[in-house]
C-alpha cells in the first residue's frame, strides 16, 4: 500500500478559495493522504466552510484560539506531522491532479530529503499571468546551477512553500522556525536548513495554479517597482539583508562554523552600509563572497546599490524617466 502523506494546509480568511483548494487536494491521483488544516482565527466564513469537512476521515482540522501569523501557523502544522512524508499547502491555489504523485516520485527517484517545484501564475479567475513563476522571478538559472549546494537558498529564497514535500526526519534541523524578520519566511528557512543537512530535488513541471488575487500574504509583486526614489530601493535592499543575516546570527548554532563567521561579517557589512550615503569602499570582499554566485548583471546592480549610492541615484533617475515614457511606471 502507498505511504500516507500528510498535507499541511494553513488557512486565514480564505472563504473565497479554500473550498476549491481542499477539493483539488482530495481529488489527487495519489489518494493516500492525510490533510491537516489549521485555521488561524479567521474572521470570515472560512471556519464555516471547514466544518463541512470535519467528518471526512482523511482530514484533521485545528481551530486556533488566537491569531498566530502564517509562519507560526505553519510551525504548528509541522508539529502535527504524523507520517514520514509531508507537504505544505496554501489556501488559495489549485493543485493539479498529479501534484502529489509526481512530487513523491521525484523524492523517491532522486533519493531526496526535500523537493520543491515551479508554478503557473494565474489570476483570481485562473487565467494565466505567467507560465513560470521561477522564470518570472529570475530564479530558474540559480536553481539549475546551485540546486545541490548551500548557495541555492543562502542569499535569498528560491523555494516557494506551497510546492514543498519533505521528510519528517529532517524537521529537527529547522524547528523552531524563526519569526523575528518578515524577510525570512518558513519556506526560506526550511530549504536553507535542509540544504545544509540533506539533499534537495526540483520539479520543473508546474503542478500548481498559483493564484494572485490582491490579498496574498506572499506573491509575485516586486515591491521596489513602486518606488520613485533610489534611496527607497537602497533602504529596502539593505533592510532585507539585515533581516536575513540578523536571523542567521540569532540562530548561528544551526550553521557550520565557516558560515557562522560569514553570517556575522555580512550582518556587520549591511549595518555599516546604513551609514554610507554616497560611496562605500570598505569590506568589498564580504560583498563579493555573498554575491559571487549570482549573474553578472545581478552582481553589478547590487554592487552599485550597496556601495555606490551616489552613482546609483543618477542611473535610477534616467531609468525611471525612460520607463515612465514607456508607460511602465506611473
Amino acid at each position: 500500500m502507498d505511504k500516507t502523506i500528510d498535507i499541511l494546509l494553513a488557512t486565514y480568511n480564505g472563504e473565497k478559495y479554500v473550498q476549491e483548494q481542499i477539493e483539488s487536494i482530495l481529488n489527487q491521483s495519489y489518494q493516500n493522504i492525510h490533510l491537516i488544516i489549521s485555521d488561524d482565527c479567521s474572521k470570515d466564513n472560512t471556519r464555516k466552510i471547514l466544518k463541512q469537512y470535519e467528518q471526512n476521515e482523511r482530514i484533521t482540522i485545528y481551530y486556533q484560539p488566537q491569531n498566530l501569523g502564517y509562519i507560526k501557523n505553519f510551525e504548528f502544522l509541522i508539529s502535527k506531522v504524523e507520517n514520514e512524508i509531508y507537504m505544505l499547502s496554501d489556501q488559495d491555489d489549485i493543485w493539479l491532479s498529479e501534484k502529489v504523485e509526481k512530487t513523491y516520485e521525484t523524492l523517491k527517484n532522486e533519493n531526496a530529503d526535500f523537493v520543491f517545484g515551479d508554478l503557473k501564475v494565474v489570476n483570481q479567475d485562473l487565467e494565466e499571468i505567467y507560465p513560470s513563476f521561477n522564470d518570472y522571478m529570475l530564479l530558474s538559472r540559480k536553481i539549475k546551477k546551485y540546486l545541490h549546494t548551500k548557495y541555492l537558498n543562502y542569499l535569498y529564497n528560491c523555494v516557494t512553500g506551497c510546492t514543498i514535500m519533505s521528510k519528517k526526519s529532517f524537521i529537527k534541523y529547522f524547528m523552531p522556525i524563526p519569526n523575528s524578520s518578515k524577510y525570512v519566511a518558513h519556506d526560506y528557512w526550511m530549504a536553507l536548513m535542509i540544504s545544509l543537512n540533506g539533499k534537495l530535488a526540483y520539479v520543473p513541471e508546474k503542478y500548481i495554479l498559483y493564484r494572485q488575487h490582491g490579498d496574498n500574504e506572499i506573491g509575485t509583486e516586486k515591491i521596489s517597482h513602486k518606488f520613485k526614489q533610489f534611496k527607497q530601493v537602497r533602504e529596502l535592499f539593505i533592510n532585507v539583508k539585515l533581516g536575513v543575516f540578523s536571523t542567521y546570527v540569532e540562530n548561528n548554532d544551526k550553521f557550520p562554523k565557516p558560515i557562522q563567521e560569514l553570517n556575522q561579517k555580512a550582518l556587520d557589512y549591511f549595518n555599516m552600509l546604513t551609514k554610507k550615503k554616497r560611496f562605500n569602499f570598505k569590506d568589498w570582499k564580504v560583498f563579493h563572497t555573498l554575491y559571487k554566485h549570482e549573474t553578472c548583471s545581478y552582481y553589478v546592480l547590487n554592487f552599485v546599490i550597496m556601495n555606490m549610492p551616489l552613482l546609483g541615484t543618477g542611473l535610477f533617475k534616467i531609468r525611471y524617466a525612460v520607463l515612465k515614457m514607456l508607460g511602465k511606471r506611473k
